[in-house]
């Protein structure tokens, strides 16, 4: 087997096709929308409950072939119908970008295993299925695997424990596969975001499973979906294994490792809030 070096080949798009799960909104939307600007033909795939054809036509409306399959991607039957349909209409499939996910915000001993397991489902479970369902085009086209996972899947984050477990695992599961399928010419891209203005938030879980109101606390400013999709997509030409984003990202990644402690506290001093006002 080959080294494995820092860098993947540099990649092309062209004509390529992009498969993008929870493509309907947020840093998903803006994918669909950079990836389809470098010529990529475009397939989101969503929640049925989601704005996928709004989203399809704000493609369209761009010149960028495109195709909004719904699904719902802890269910594998559904994965493997939507991996179909976009074969059909669009191709065998070129890249996968593993975006979708949600989030909790409760103490973990005020949060329900159901809601751990739930997170587990989407950010871990789905990114499995989605890849498994992909990965035979991916061999024969040496294609690319994005993992959109967070800043948490490299430190912790107060009141997400089972979130920052969910993106933990999508590290350790992703960047072991990259060593796996390097030889066989398919690239892994971890891509670790911030705080992002994303509809995410919206549908935060509480601790009992029910959505959430209360505002977020951040640390930084919040990153723009459209400046994310077009770091991930240099990143993604350029050969990259790993983004990091923003100042407080890099940061927060690097002081977790060599001091710990003092990430800890300045973690609890911008967060804790979130929990009290519960």
């Amino acid at each position: 087997m080959p080294a494995r070096g820092v860098f993947l080949p540099r990649r092309d798009f062209r004509g390529r096709t992009v498969v993008i799960t929870g493509g309907a909104g947020g840093i998903g939307r803006a994918l669909g929308r950079s990836f389809g600007g470098a010529g990529a033909k475009i397939a989101i795939v969503d929640l049925p409950s989601s704005p996928l054809s709004a989203a399809r036509e704000e493609l369209e409306s761009l010149a960028i072939e495109s195709l909004a399959v719904p699904c719902d991607i802890t269910d594998r039957g559904e994965v493997e119908t939507a991996i179909t349909a976009v074969r059909e209409a669009l191709g065998s499939i070129d890249v996968l970008i593993n975006n979708a996910g949600i989030v909790h915000r409760s103490a973990f001993a005020d949060t329900r295993p159901e809601v751990f397991r739930r997170v587990m489902e989407v950010n871990l479970f789905g990114a499995i299925h989605c890849t498994q369902a992909c990965m035979s085009d991916l061999v024969t086209n040496e294609g690319l695997i994005i993992a959109i996972s967070s800043i948490a899947g490299l430190a912790p984050l107060y009141g997400r424990s089972g979130y920052a477990a969910s993106k933990h695992a999508m590290h350790g599961l992703f960047e072991s596969l990259g060593a796996e399928v390097a030889s066989e010419g398919v690239g892994v891209l971890m891509a670790c975001p911030s705080f992002v203005e994303t509809g995410l938030e919206a549908s935060t879980l509480g601790g009992d499973g029910q959505r959430i109101n209360r505002p977020r606390s951040k640390i930084g400013r919040l990153s723009d979906p459209d400046d994310v999709a077009r770091e991930v997509l240099k990143a993604a030409q350029a050969g990259r294994r790993r983004l990091v984003l923003t100042p407080v990202g890099k940061t927060s990644a690097l002081l977790s490792r060599v001091a710990p402690g003092l990430y800890e506290r300045l973690m609890i001093r911008s967060l804790r809030s979130e929990l009290d006002e519960a």
